[in-house]
């Protein structure tokens, strides 16, 4: 049978500064939605990339002293290389500033929605950092909501998009959920900001203020293209929209699902303004949308220019890819923001990792080998007492789907955590060494019995290196070298247990 494509993007950063634990949480999350789905057999594409146009690059370049696309090329190359210490599974990276597919297909987007579009003076308070216009209803005390700033004034002439025109239809289509957004807060949060009216959003701004960065509107050189309406395109861009369209038909427009994974700092970005313009442009919408709330140091939000700002490569490196990423998938909950420390990563990952599945392992392999000299034992009926891992190993792919589907990563790993769990306690309560000491004396039945224990727990091991691989795939395959052979080798630690007096003060 044939599945359907899934298409994941994740949102595409500013590289006005060096990436921060907060993108670390997004790139996972993706990657494993991603892993996830190929291992359900549906062909994947799993996009990420960089946000160059931004005003905010420009300015942040000008206070280093350097170039702007040297500037942006140190950054961007900086996200890239993620890929590796967070053992990322990503098919695509666009720049913005450099990839030969964006400019064109931000032109064709452009003019695909030209009757949506029409030039106009405004006034407005602009936040640079949201490089955003907000209302002063909008505003907290005067500043911002996001970064709690005062935002500018800003006085010129731009292009204008017609999203008032759209609120019906986006209204239905979250309503509905032919568009949907989890969790359901964040969902309401949208349509209450819709039924509060949408106002037509400018989506340009003057060479001069953009200081000459940005891709020209097309046929008016001087004004350039709203870094928003720039940077949303690259969903498409990416997959041939304005060239080599092969890609689109496969990847968005044919695909069973179009998932964006984004924080809920740009949701209104996402969940608003980008299905408002792919109507005008006449393509599909999203149909999912998955939010995140934000990771925290000592209560503040991780930010690349409000500090906290993490190192998730430095962290890999001092405790590992395993560590970070399962810290991030079973801490991190699906609603609410959350406060990282070194301490909580460690003490989930000897807690889970070394002294729960690592021992698990050790375990079930040296049992074997003691006992049948690695040969895993043929099935032979259902062990007393197995019913609580049975049920674990049995249910474990479904429950995960399940809090997949709404973004509930937690949930997923906690499906997968309770097969380690019930096999550990199954150990225990069965005490095959007993039962081997017993057909040593020359009780039949009690090998009879061991055998159908130890089948049962290599059987368990193995679903678990299986059900792992999407959150963990690094640990999976070393679990699986070990488990998977009909006679199973010495065993190998699968995860080291990390010394609490490594912690150190986090880098900011």
């Amino acid at each position: 049978m044939t599945t359907a494509p899934v298409y994941l993007a994740t949102t595409i950063p500013y590289v006005n500064a060096r990436p921060h634990l907060g993108h670390a949480l997004e790139y996972v999350q993706a990657d494993v939605l991603a892993r996830h789905y190929r291992r359900l057999s549906h062909p994947v594409r799993f996009q990420t990339g960089t946000d160059d146009n931004s005003l905010k690059n420009v300015l942040a370049a000008k206070d280093a002293g350097v170039s702007v696309q040297a500037f942006v090329d140190a950054n961007a190359q900086a996200f890239a290389a993620l890929a590796d210490p967070l053992s990322l599974s990503v098919d695509d990276v666009i720049r913005t500033s450099s990839d030969p597919r964006h400019r064109v297909g931000v032109e064709r987007l452009w003019q695909a929605c030209s009757g949506d579009l029409y030039r106009r003076h405004y006034e407005g308070l602009y936040c640079v950092g949201c490089e955003a216009f907000y209302t002063e209803a909008e505003l907290d005390g005067g500043l911002c909501p996001e970064h709690h700033t005062r935002p500018e004034l800003v006085a010129e002439e731009n292009w204008f998009f017609r999203l008032s025109k759209y609120a019906g239809r986006l209204h239905d289509d979250i309503s509905s959920a032919r568009l949907r957004i989890e969790p359901p807060g964040h969902r309401n949060e949208v349509l209450a900001f819709i039924e509060g009216g949408l106002a037509d959003f400018s989506v340009s701004r003057s060479v001069q203020r953009a200081h000459g960065w940005g891709i020209p509107v097309p046929g008016d050189p001087g004004q350039v293209i709203y870094v928003w309406w720039d940077a949303l395109g690259n969903y498409i861009t990416a997959l041939g929209y304005g060239g080599d369209e092969a890609g689109l038909q496969r990847w968005w427009t044919g695909a069973a699902r179009r998932i964006h994974v984004l924080g809920k700092g740009v949701l209104r970005f996402h969940a608003v303004y980008w299905p408002a313009i792919l109507a005008s442009a006449g393509l599909p919408l999203p149909t999912d949308i998955l939010v995140h709330d934000y990771l925290t140091v000592e209560g503040r939000k991780i930010s690349k220019s409000g500090g906290g700002a993490v190192d998730p490569a430095e962290i890999a490196a001092a405790y590992g890819s395993d560590a970070l990423r399962w810290w991030l998938l079973r801490d991190v909950p699906r609603i609410g923001d959350v406060d990282f420390t070194r301490d909580r990563l460690i003490a989930r990952a000897n807690d889970e990792l070394a002294h729960g599945i690592g021992n698990l392992i050790n375990r079930v392999v040296s049992l074997v080998r003691k006992y049948r000299d690695g040969v895993v034992p043929e099935p032979c009926g259902v062990p007393a007492g197995s019913g609580e891992l049975v049920e674990a190993t049995r249910s474990a792919l479904a429950k995960a789907d399940a809090a997949l589907a709404i973004g509930d990563f937690r949930h997923a790993t906690s499906a997968v955590w309770s097969i380690a769990v019930a096999a550990n306690r199954f150990i225990s309560q069965t005490r095959p060494w007993l039962l081997a000491s017993a057909a040593a004396g020359g009780d039949d039945q009690a090998g009879r019995q061991l055998d159908a224990i130890l089948a049962l727990l290599v059987h368990s091991c193995r679903e678990l290196a299986g059900q792992l691989q999407p959150f963990l795939p690094d640990a999976s395959a070393r679990i699986a070298a070990q488990v998977t052979p009909d006679r199973l080798p010495p065993p190998q630690p699968v995860f080291a247990r990390i010394d609490p007096a490594s912690v150190k003060t986090a880098t900011t």
